[in-house]
Formats: C-alpha cells, structure tokens, sequence
C-alpha cells in the first residue's frame, strides 16, 4: 500500500506512458507529472523498495504488483472522470478533479459512482 496520493500518481503515470509501447524513462515521468528529474528519481527508488517498480538500464518497468495497484487507480481515475463528465462536468476538469479524487473516495463511494455509470 502506497501512504500518499503522489506515489499513486506515478503508479498511474508509468502505466500510462507505457501503454504507448514505448520504453520508459525518469524524464518522461517527469514532463507528464510536471516535477523535476530528481523528484521522479526519488519516487522510483521509494516504489522500488516497495517491489512496485523495477529499473532495468534505466527503463522503468512495473512488477506484477505495481502494474495491479496502477490499474486499480487508472480504473478509479477513468470512472470518476465519466461520472463527472455524465454530471455535465467539462472534460478537461472531470480529468483534473478525478485526479484528486481518486486517492480519497471511500470505497462505498466508488461503488455508487460505478452504479451510477452502469445504469447511465
């Protein structure tokens, strides 16, 4: 378990960029999440130490755990920003609210968030 929203973030974001098929790097954690080189290099050594994240000559790679918890939080993060585009919500700031709230809904509160969407 991650104790902070930004460590979540750079979860997100790796599984993200690697989605794209492309390799990885420190630099393109950090032009996505608008942070410095040397922020990034920190989180990846914290997320290493946790077994989420693994540096292969300088590629990050998530384990089978990291890659769980990432799409855990990229599958809250893509739901709220629906339901909050369903409540009229402009898209680019259901992204950024959902963003936020993510990290701190209850998971009773998700539950009725995915209802929601399911029926509408």
């Amino acid at each position: 378990m991650i104790e902070n929203e930004s460590g979540e973030d750079y979860l997100e974001t790796v599984l993200r960029l690697l989605s794209t098929g492309n390799d990885v790097h420190a630099v393109d954690v950090a032009r996505r999440l608008g942070v410095s080189k040397p922020a990034v290099t920190k989180a990846m050594r914290i997320l290493t130490q946790k077994g989420y994240i693994a540096i292969v000559d300088n590629h990050i790679h998530l384990t089978p755990s990291g890659e769980e918890y990432a799409r855990a939080v990229y599958e809250k993060h893509r739901m709220l920003t629906d339901f909050l585009v369903k409540l009229g919500v402009d898209a680019d700031a259901a992204e950024a609210d959902a963003c936020r709230m993510e990290h701190l809904l209850s998971e009773e509160t998700l539950g009725a968030i995915r209802a929601f969407n399911e029926k509408n």
